[in-house]
């Protein structure tokens, strides 16, 4: 029995005390640990490569589309209207020439008749003058003495007669005038705004018929900021322009669409409220009465691409690239981040535009970098070209 109760408390004391022995043994048989110092790769930056080349600017600007030409209709005569023509409504079209309603003539007939009878009796009392200055000539040559006076060969009778001539003849001018004045045309091809009288109503001189503007051209006012105007080449000394290409695109029924125009003159003073210059784009043709593009219609609201000066070896890169105001970081042949001060010509929203300060195949940082020391290194990731810099412009 003591037997068995020994080997009961030898056996585990035995076991765990080989444990120990086989853990001591492989801790003093393992290797030794080698230290090794971090080291902290440097930064990962994009870069973009040089490349110069011509860049056109270009200048945005946004405005409502006007009608060159608008005018109101207003009767001359007074009368009935007659007649309307079925495109004499609310955006109605007509041509130059096109009569667009008629007033009631009969009064205008009558005062042209009674012209017509006053003038031909104005001629017979004219030639009546004249027959009797000449008797009254052949007398005096006959029976008179010394030099006749004016009144003895009736000049004065026969002055009377022709002013009594013209002013009939003028009288039947102002009433045929009048009659004419009963039909009113279009003065031009254009549209109906809008109309204010109907079949029926009875106008007196002076009174508004319509509202109409010409489809020839329309215009649309674009504001341009002072400093945008150098980007621009035009002579503000003068008020015509040199037609400047402008490109206006609005939206239409959904779609997007766009039209040529060209500058045509500048304001002559700046806007009071905003301090910008107004420019004046001119559309030939808005409704496309030719054909090969959608109509343009007045009050549209429409975007602005102004085609300005073109810079000559200048580089477009990302706005990221441009630190502060005129400062950019270069990365060398040793990767190592370089301050470059440049030439900025223009700055967008999300490109700018230097003009000097680098050369070709140098490259640009574009990743932003909270904190920048001059000759730090780097790793560089060529980025992809923007589409900028594969047109060629800045819009």
């Amino acid at each position: 029995m003591n037997k068995k109760k020994y080997a009961k408390v030898l056996l585990p004391l035995i076991v765990l005390l080989s444990g120990a022995a086989i853990a001591a043994a492989l801790v003093n048989l393992r290797p030794a640990v080698e230290r090794q110092e971090v080291v902290i790769p440097p930064p990962l930056v994009r870069v973009v490569t040089v490349s110069p080349h011509d860049v056109e600017l270009v200048v945005r600007a946004q405005g409502t589309v006007t009608p060159g030409i608008e005018s109101a209709l207003v009767a001359q005569v007074a009368g009935r209207v007659e007649w309307v023509s079925p495109q004499f409504a609310d955006g109605g079209v007509f041509r130059h020439g096109a009569a667009l309603l008629r007033l009631e003539d009969s009064d205008q007939k009558l005062a042209v008749s009674r012209a017509e009878a006053q003038l031909a009796r104005a001629h017979t009392a004219l030639e009546l003058q004249q027959a009797e200055a000449e008797q009254a000539r052949r007398d005096w040559d006959d029976l008179g003495r010394g030099e006749p006076t004016a009144l003895t060969l009736r000049q004065p009778q026969l002055a009377q007669a022709r002013a009594e001539l013209e002013g009939a003849e003028a009288s039947l001018e102002q009433a045929r005038l009048d009659l004419a004045r009963t039909r009113i045309a279009a003065p031009y091809d254009g549209r109906i705004r809008v109309t204010r009288v109907d079949v029926g109503q009875f106008v007196a001189p002076g009174t508004p018929l319509a509202e109409v503007f010409s489809t020839e051209y329309a215009e649309v006012r674009l504001p341009v900021t002072k400093d945008e105007l150098g980007f621009l080449e035009l002579d503000l000394s003068t008020a015509a322009q040199s037609a400047t290409p402008v490109e206006l695109s609005g939206e239409l029924a959904g779609d997007l669409y766009t039209w040529p125009a060209k500058i045509v003159r500048a304001s002559g003073e700046l806007d009071p409220q905003t301090r910008m210059l107004p420019l004046f784009a001119r559309i030939d043709d808005p409704f496309g009465r030719d054909g090969g593009r959608a109509p343009l219609p007045m009050g549209l609201y429409v975007d602005a691409a102004i085609r300005g000066r073109a810079l000559a070896g200048a580089v477009v890169l990302p706005r990221s690239a441009l630190r502060g105001e005129s400062e950019v970081l270069v990365v060398d042949g040793e990767e190592r981040l370089r301050f470059r001060t440049v030439e900025v010509a223009r700055v967008e929203r999300d490109e700018v535009v230097i003009q000097a300060g680098l050369e070709a195949g140098e490259r640009v940082c574009v990743s932003p970098l909270e904190t920048v020391v001059d000759g730090m290194s780097v790793r560089s990731i060529e980025d992809e070209p923007g589409p900028a810099g594969e047109r060629g412009d800045l819009l």
